[in-house]
């Protein structure tokens, strides 16, 4: 790997890197002249497990108790926390947060989706990110006492629209 010189994060910045000054340091991007706008994120990842975990849980027989539940309203807590743990985020007034934690014997484990809506000047893209992240999560610490292999795996966006980048959508599908 090569050594970075030490002023690495003072050098200046070409292009488009909107969380960097002209002095190369991290700023919170000023969107006050951007329009109001209806954006909406949806992102989704998977939780797999022994078949025998997921039977437990399918039968309500989890330690814990209520795992799916649990899992399904961290996420949206998550979604609403989202500036308070990514350091460059703008805290936001989310107007729907909707996460859904669906069953898939396939894998065996769970497939977890979040959406989230708002009007503003800026996207929520993390948010959807953080609310299946801290729902995958939390459905692997109520669910740890039947099994600690459980994997967390492909959290990612599925669909953005509104603003100025345009909307995105992944073209494959799980």
């Amino acid at each position: 790997m090569q050594d970075l010189p030490p002023n690495f994060s003072k050098l200046p910045v070409t292009g488009q890197l909107t969380h960097l000054d002209n002095s190369g340091e991290a700023q919170m991007v000023d969107v006050s002249a951007k329009a109001l706008t209806l954006r909406q994120a949806v992102a989704a990842g998977r939780v797999r497990m022994l078949p025998e975990t997921f039977a437990a849980i399918e039968a309500g027989n989890a330690p814990k108790g209520d795992v799916l539940g649990t899992a399904r309203l961290a996420g949206i807590m998550a979604a609403k926390q989202t500036a308070h743990l990514i350091p460059l985020c703008h805290p936001l007034p989310l107007s729907s947060v909707e996460v859904w934690v669906t069953p898939d014997a396939e894998l065996p484990g769970y497939q977890i989706r979040a959406e989230v809506k708002i009007k503003a000047e800026t996207g929520v893209e993390m948010e959807a990110l953080m609310a299946v992240s801290v729902a995958a999560l939390t459905l692997y610490d109520m669910a740890k006492a039947l099994e600690k292999s459980i994997e967390i795996e492909s959290i990612r966006l599925l669909s953005k629209t509104g603003g100025k980048s345009g909307d995105y959508q992944i073209s494959d599908d799980w």
